[in-house]
């Protein structure tokens, strides 16, 4: 029996680029821009802005240290969408991590 993926002729993701690029980042707060791109299989320029959406809405914020930045996201802010939005952005991200990693 094939695969549901097998099946399929359209690409397509349960999570948006702006939740892939929250997972990135939640894995590694100080990844550069240009490797959250490549993670996400997205332009530099779409992640650089990925990133000043979540930034902009609160969900992230970023410390210049030297030449790179360091990432710290809001765990404790609602999912944006009414079906979603009792759950949060650390609710999210446990559900993607595997069961030895922490999320804060």
């Amino acid at each position: 029996m094939p695969t549901p993926a097998a099946t399929s002729t359209r690409s397509w993701t349960f999570l948006t680029n702006h939740a892939h690029v929250l997972l990135v980042i939640s894995l590694d707060p100080e990844i550069r821009q240009r490797e959250i791109a490549d993670a996400v299989g997205i332009t530099l320029g779409a992640a650089q802005r990925i990133v000043h959406d979540l930034e902009e809405a609160g969900y992230l914020a970023s410390e210049r240290i030297g030449r790179r930045n360091r990432y710290q996201l809001a765990g404790d802010l609602p999912l944006r969408h009414p079906l979603e939005q009792d759950r949060t952005v650390t609710d999210l991200l446990s559900a993607l991590h595997s069961s030895d990693s922490s999320v804060e």
